[in-house]
């Protein structure tokens, strides 16, 4: 096959086959005869394995299944970023309500442990619709890649075995983190006190102190990022592999391998688009108050409209970090595989929509 190709590929080009027919093809020899299928391909250009190729392959599937989609996400992603936005609104009224005016300002423990309960069920309700999107946005991007039918049902579906799974590894990956970030404080703790030790007097409000917070937090910060990014593949794993707990984040930072530049790049892009986006919207909303001003139409056009692109935000990358997860196992070769697998399935691939047409993808050296 690579042969064939002229002029030769760069290193790292994806290459999307088109028109193949198994019976003429090397793969088929592999085949038994009595499995052996005729698929037609769409012809579509060479994606190269970076950031622009990523995303403009989620959206390509996205598109292809708009409906589907769209349907996701005003089940999961709808509320939940209506909630990310008017919360900190509705908090600050509600700590309003909560503080009695003396001396000093005082929080009733009544009304203290009422107003934890409130953050405790926002969390929980923020929690189980972020796993929701996850697993079925993941699911049908996955088959959407392999121009498998996306249908609403078998996605609701896999939330089923998904949800558990996925509850595990976030445990697992927060417990980890939290005894990164407690190492870290421990270790600033004991330099401090070994300090004091030998004499030295230790100034907290002199700039070298600060100084020297500040290093330390940043190296903790750099240390929570490169976590982050050898673990952006490791819901996709729960959801495609069925592994679970610590599992999808060694299998994650394996297959992340010689792809973390285009991981960061993801991060970093959703990460301060999703971010900067809530807080803008979130502090428009609290300048409206909370009886009289939420009854107004430009309130009312501020959440539509912060909601509506938060959506979609949060709906292209979760379909972005699934399409990476792809990229990364035809990267390691995991990928031609399956696509023998995929091509050796008895049906006849007959697409009526070119987005939903499935494609090879094969990683063609120099």
């Amino acid at each position: 096959m690579q042969n064939q190709l002229e002029p030769p590929f760069p290193r790292g080009s994806l290459i999307l086959q088109s028109k193949i027919c198994l019976h003429s093809s090397p793969l088929c020899k592999a085949i038994p005869q009595y499995r052996r299928r005729t698929t037609t391909m769409s012809t579509a250009p060479a994606h190269t394995l970076n950031l622009c190729g990523v995303l403009s392959e989620a959206k390509r599937i996205v598109n292809a299944h708009s409906r589907h989609f769209l349907a996701l996400s005003v089940i999961f992603l709808l509320p939940l970023s209506f909630s990310l936005i008017i919360f900190p609104t509705l908090q600050l009224s509600l700590t309003r309500s909560y503080v009695v005016s003396t001396k000093f300002f005082v929080v009733d423990p009544p009304d203290l442990r009422q107003n934890l309960t409130i953050h405790l069920l926002y969390s929980v309700f923020v929690y189980i619709f972020f796993l929701g999107a996850i697993a079925t946005i993941t699911y049908s991007t996955y088959h959407g890649f392999y121009g498998r039918p996306v249908k609403f049902f078998p996605a609701m579906k896999s939330l089923i075995f998904s949800f558990f799974p996925l509850v595990s590894t976030t445990i697992a990956a927060q417990l980890i983190l939290s005894l990164v970030s407690l190492t870290f404080l421990l270790l600033f703790l004991v330099i401090i006190k070994m300090g004091e030790n030998l004499g030295f007097v230790i100034d907290y409000d002199s700039n070298y102190f600060m100084t020297s917070f500040v290093l330390m937090g940043a190296a903790l910060a750099f240390s929570l990022i490169y976590f982050q990014v050898n673990w952006s593949l490791a819901c996709v794993v729960v959801v495609a592999e069925s592994k679970w707990g610590f599992e999808p984040l060694w299998r994650s930072s394996y297959l992340v391998k010689g792809m973390r530049s285009v991981s960061l790049s993801l991060l970093l892009l959703f990460g301060i688009l999703i971010g900067f986006w809530v807080w803008m919207n979130s502090n428009d909303v609290m300048h409206f108050d909370a009886v009289d001003g939420w009854k107004s139409w430009p309130f009312g056009l501020q959440v539509v409209i912060g909601t509506s692109l938060l959506t979609v935000l949060l709906l292209q990358n979760t379909a972005a970090n699934t399409v990476l997860y792809m990229y990364c196992k035809a990267l390691h070769g995991e990928l031609a595989i399956e696509i023998v697998e995929e091509f050796a399935r008895e049906y006849v691939s007959l697409p009526f929509d070119d987005g939903k047409i499935p494609h090879v993808v094969s990683v063609v050296p120099a």
